[in-house]
């Protein structure tokens, strides 16, 4: 594997929350790291350690309202049951509509793609995630597609954690030629 650190400067945000999706998240926050960039996770409240469904631990370095979306290069958005709880917090919303309008990288994997729907963001996308909210992303204006990886322009979705080696390597790809 490559050690370049093609990453350098990026800081990217993570959520978190209780029953994450284990692999969803480390997978990504380690991967990231490794290219060079920096990930910090946001909870509902900072300092707090959550259990993902695999009951892995993840402590949050940040609340989410307290995060200043203007300092980050793109937000991760892991699945697990999570997604349901935080998709009813505006500021989530919030923060992913920003790094959307900026067209910086927002990723979903597996129901992470209802943080998006609910953002508001989803219509007229291409788009993948789990099968359980296929129809709620078509709903919500999503061109659906059954692929490990989508990506459009700087939107990266997957369906599952078999997927991660893919949704990884097009999360690298957007960032390094996403500019700051």
């Amino acid at each position: 594997m490559p050690s370049e650190k093609t990453l350098q400067g990026k800081r990217i945000l993570i959520f978190v929350g209780d029953i994450y999706e284990d692999l969803e998240l480390w997978y990504p926050h380690l991967r990231l790291q490794e290219a060079g960039a920096e990930t910090v996770l946001a909870g509902l409240d900072a300092g707090v350690t959550y259990s993902g469904k695999h009951t892995y631990p993840a402590k949050s370095d940040v609340a989410i309202n307290d995060v200043d979306p203007n300092t980050f290069d793109g937000v991760v958005c892991p699945g697990g049951f999570m997604p349901d709880k935080l998709r009813r917090e505006e500021q989530v919303k919030q923060l992913i509509r920003h790094f959307h309008e900026k067209g910086q990288l927002v990723a979903a994997i597996c129901h992470g793609g209802w943080l998006l729907s609910s953002a508001g963001i989803c219509r007229g996308t291409r788009q993948t995630g789990s099968p359980g909210i296929k129809d709620d992303l078509v709903h919500a204006g999503v061109s659906w597609e059954d692929a490990e990886v989508v990506v459009d322009k700087h939107l990266v979705t997957s369906r599952n954690p078999g997927d991660l080696p893919a949704f990884c390597r097009a999360m690298i790809d957007v960032l390094e030629k996403q500019t700051t």
